[in-house]
């Protein structure tokens, strides 16, 4: 018999009590709450624009760590970087376990905040655990009417040399083992157009989405009309919209790992649902397999072609 997650989530709560919860930062911070933690001395504000918007006026006490410099190769942006790519840049950053590492973006748009959660599931992976993105990104801060500078901050590097806990990821092999088993929810974060086989991502072979996936578009988890992740009963609310049996790993995916931080953020650290993974590598990464990868609601041969000629024209001509 199939629970909704918001039931599952309650028989956990009861079963664990008012367990370390309380103990962690709030995953979600306004400009107002942001402001006093500024001072401290052991919380960093990592500001994940790239450098030409960070120059221009940001908060005094941010450090720069492009969103980029957190990401894969262009063959496919969702696939982790190198182990020490990651532990030098963390190091840069003076991050340690002890650390309350604050990510703020833009705040521009919904897809924006997907590069601040993908930062925040990245840390945590690493280790930290004082962790929270701001609500609205930089938007936000100067709606907020709060100051901004210029003003480089220095950092002295720490020596933490963390491993990546793997308990938030999936891979490709364990997307594969779920499917062949069906002990999984495997969430799609894309809209329509994607999770409907009717347009794919560049670098994606085929289009389509992951059999016996479920949808859960990540524009969902924001407040009509703005870039603002909604509060914590709306995010179980919109949580309970997928379902899985009791016990089961749940696995957002999108196209690259972008889109499905959002739906990770949302249902792992919003909604406080257990067994919450990623798949980094998403789709991009399932369709270039070298083995014939399974799909669902895949368009057909003469559909798929006239998509292909579609997008070399433009491509070519354009």
């Amino acid at each position: 018999m199939k629970h909704s997650l918001t039931s599952y989530a309650l028989g956990l709560g009861l079963s664990l009590g008012a367990t370390s919860w309380a103990l962690a930062a709030q995953p979600l911070l306004n400009p107002e709450q942001l402001q006093p933690l500024l001072q401290q001395a052991d919380v960093r504000l990592i500001d994940i624009r790239d450098p030409k918007a960070f120059e221009a006026g940001h908060i005094a006490q941010a450090a720069n760590a492009p969103y980029g410099k957190w990401r894969g190769p262009a063959t496919n942006p969702g696939e982790l970087p190198d182990q020490a790519k990651l532990v030098a840049l963390v190091q840069s950053l003076g991050l340690t376990p002890a650390t309350h590492a604050i990510v703020i973006s833009s705040g521009a748009d919904a897809t924006d905040f997907g590069a601040a959660a993908r930062v925040y599931w990245t840390l945590k992976s690493l280790g930290l655990k004082e962790l929270s993105i701001v609500n609205g990104g930089m938007k936000a801060w100067e709606s907020a009417g709060k100051p901004l500078g210029k003003t480089q901050v220095q950092i002295a590097p720490s020596s933490y040399t963390p491993t990546f806990d793997v308990n938030w990821l999936a891979t490709q092999q364990d997307v594969g083992k779920h499917i062949d088993l069906s002990n999984a929810a495997l969430v799609d974060s894309r809209p329509d157009a994607f999770y409907l086989g009717k347009t794919r991502a560049p670098a994606a072979k085929l289009s389509g989405t992951l059999p016996g996936a479920q949808q859960l578009d990540f524009n969902q988890w924001f407040v009509p009309g703005t870039s603002r992740f909604v509060d914590a009963a709306k995010a179980r609310e919109i949580a309970a919209k997928v379902q899985r049996p009791q016990g089961q790993d749940m696995v957002a995916f999108c196209n690259t790992g972008h889109w499905a931080a959002t739906d990770w953020f949302g249902l792992s650290e919003m909604a406080g649902l257990p067994n919450v993974k990623l798949y980094a590598g998403s789709m991009v990464d399932w369709t270039q397999s070298k083995d014939a990868p399974r799909m669902a609601n895949q368009p057909g041969r003469a559909q798929s072609l006239a998509y292909d000629a579609q997008k070399w024209w433009e491509k070519t001509f354009k």
